[in-house]
């Protein structure tokens, strides 16, 4: 008897140990291969937790904070309403977002977002070899998305906050037999100046023109002598980075301030209409403004915060998370300081329009955060309150329940 005893005790020991070897095998020390998140579910199985986390990310927090700035300070004084940015989307009702997409800002990227990576109970329609999507509400033949890759380019190529504005009302009228009162939910994305002045030039150099782009402005597309063309021909193939840099009128220089800014404010292309100081102060406010009271924009430079700060705005999730890329072509694109410093003067409205973006856009990503993990140490803390209150109760359920049982066992003895 004691040699099978022995035995049976021996079994379940060697068995541990051969678990614990081939755990350390597969999963040695620091590895990340066999972590899971809060909440992952395991072959059906949920895993067991009580930090499971109010909202579920793709990216761990560390991956957020990789791309801030090092200690970041805040430069521009922005009120709590400034910093708040929850949409209250409806994608069942009358509301559509608006996307403004300017020129390698990243744009092309984000709007596949849109159509393809965001997860909705009605997904957007997407046919292989078809550059638009259809991407209606559910349960209605009605669009929830004004951009590139849904209505296709219908109020003109790379059209810009003033054309925006006064075309997209009228074309969803068109599109729609039913005109409810929509709400308009205004988006873009934003990039360094200088990486994205070196982008459109090599971009151009390709052989783009944008040339069909009609640039409306007070019910009309300007002159030949409002908006002369940089080049002979039908595109500026091969131009070079100086050739690009020494035409005045090439839109590429402050391109974001002015796709951004009411150009009615200004006479529109007419450059006539007033100085130049006071034409720039004018846009510069503009666009700073209209950037300010947008929905919702990201910058091409922070892929992670800008999906956080979408999901949180719009109360959407995308399936996969996005992607940093530094590999661009404005990156391999290798300029003597000299350079770089004509291309900031060329675009000094820009720079001064990024770095309030920036700044902003920092700051409401740390607002957010700061305030997401407040309401979840409040949940955590009414949670505890919550088990302290039931422990009690318990408590003071067994010890009714004893004086019950006294009560009961002293009546029987009397008995």
């Amino acid at each position: 008897m004691d040699d099978k005893s022995n035995k049976l005790i021996l079994v379940p020991i060697v068995f541990v140990l051969f678990v614990m070897i081939g755990y350390q095998y597969i999963c040695p020390a620091g590895s990340n291969s066999c972590h899971f998140r809060t909440g992952e579910k395991v072959r059906g199985v949920t895993l067991p937790s009580s930090q499971t986390p109010a909202i579920f990310d793709f990216y761990i927090d560390q991956e957020l904070e990789d791309e801030s700035p090092p200690k970041f300070l805040p430069t521009f004084n922005f009120s709590e309403t400034d910093l708040t940015r929850y949409a209250n989307f409806n994608i069942k009702g009358d509301d559509v977002i608006v996307f403004l997409h300017i020129q390698k800002t990243g744009g092309t990227t984000f709007g596949r977002h849109l159509v393809r990576n965001i997860r909705l109970e009605q997904p957007c329609d997407c046919k292989l070899g078809q550059k638009k999507c259809t991407c209606h509400r559910p349960g209605k033949k009605e669009s929830w998305l004004f951009s590139r890759f849904s209505t296709g380019w219908s109020c003109g190529l790379h059209a810009d906050w003033t054309e925006l504005t006064n075309c997209v009302p009228v074309i969803m009228d068109k599109k729609e037999t039913q005109k409810p009162r929509r709400n308009f939910y205004y988006i873009t994305m934003l990039r360094d100046p200088v990486s994205r002045f070196l982008s459109e030039w090599k971009h151009v150099q390709r052989g783009a023109t944008w040339k069909t782009s009609l640039h409306m402005c007070d019910g009309r597309s300007p002159t030949q002598d409002e908006l002369p063309t940089c080049y002979l021909g039908d595109d500026w193939s091969g131009v070079t980075l100086q050739e690009f840099m020494d035409c005045i009128y090439n839109l590429a220089n402050n391109r974001q301030v002015r796709m951004l800014a009411d150009l009615s404010l200004v006479g529109c292309y007419n450059l006539s209409s007033m100085n130049e100081s006071e034409r720039n102060e004018i846009l510069l406010r503009s666009a700073k403004d209209n950037l300010k009271n947008m929905a919702f924009f990201g910058l091409t430079e922070y892929q992670r915060k800008t999906q956080y700060l979408f999901e949180r705005t719009f109360n959407l999730k995308f399936i996969s998370p996005f992607t940093q890329l530094n590999s661009t072509r404005a990156a391999n694109v290798d300029i003597e300081w000299p350079t770089r410093r004509r291309i900031e003067e060329l675009n000094f409205l820009d720079m001064q329009l990024y770095e309030y973006a920036k700044d902003l856009f920092l700051q409401r990503f740390q607002f957010t955060r700061q305030r997401e993990r407040q309401l979840e140490r409040q949940r955590r803390r009414e949670e505890r309150q919550l088990l302290r209150a039931q422990k009690a109760q318990r408590y003071r359920q067994q010890a009714d329940d004893s004086v019950t049982t006294e009560d009961y066992t002293g009546q029987v003895v009397r008995w």
